[in-house]
């Protein structure tokens, strides 16, 4: 179905690729909050119901770039590579949660959200290169994993 230069079918599936990838991480990870709570934490470690709160909107971002990315014209390259980092990405952080929550391996999670940090930035290279505005909707998500780095390091060395 495509509306006044909207792909409504793209739209859809660009929005619930990432909540999927999401919400398959918090399901194979549910009992894993109950381990945070009881962990010690970094200061400004918000309140658990802000991490489910705060990735819906991340995930609504990343899944709104990725449509402007899949139906902007650009050379097929450039599009190709930016569409690879971008399921990389998405790969990379449905794996973080099954590290640091369901496996508590904090250390291995945080060197694997260094990785996650570095290619989201890439993602965002390249998807500014396609299209400006699909490059800044990546810029929450990318604050958000810096604080997440931060989040990580902390549980991992005050435990």
């Amino acid at each position: 179905m495509k509306g006044r230069n909207l792909h409504v079918g793209k739209l859809i599936g660009s929005l619930a690729l990432p909540l999927a990838v999401g919400g398959l991480a918090a399901w194979l990870t549910r009992d894993g909050m109950k381990s945070f709570e009881a962990l010690y934490k970094p200061l400004l470690t918000p309140p658990g119901w802000v991490f489910p709160a705060a990735w819906t909107v991340l995930y609504l971002l990343m899944g709104l770039a990725f449509y402007q990315v899949i139906t902007t014209p650009a050379a097929p390259e450039r599009k190709k590579r930016a569409i690879r980092s971008y399921l990389l990405q998405l790969a990379l952080n449905g794996g973080w949660p099954l590290l640091f929550f369901g496996a508590g391996l904090y250390g291995i999670a945080a060197l694997w959200l260094v990785g996650l940090l570095v290619l989201s930035v890439l993602c965002a290279l390249r998807f500014h290169a396609i299209r400006e505005s699909a490059g800044k909707l990546l810029l929450p998500y990318l604050l958000w994993l810096c604080f997440a780095l931060y989040l990580n390091l902390g549980v991992w060395l005050l435990n």
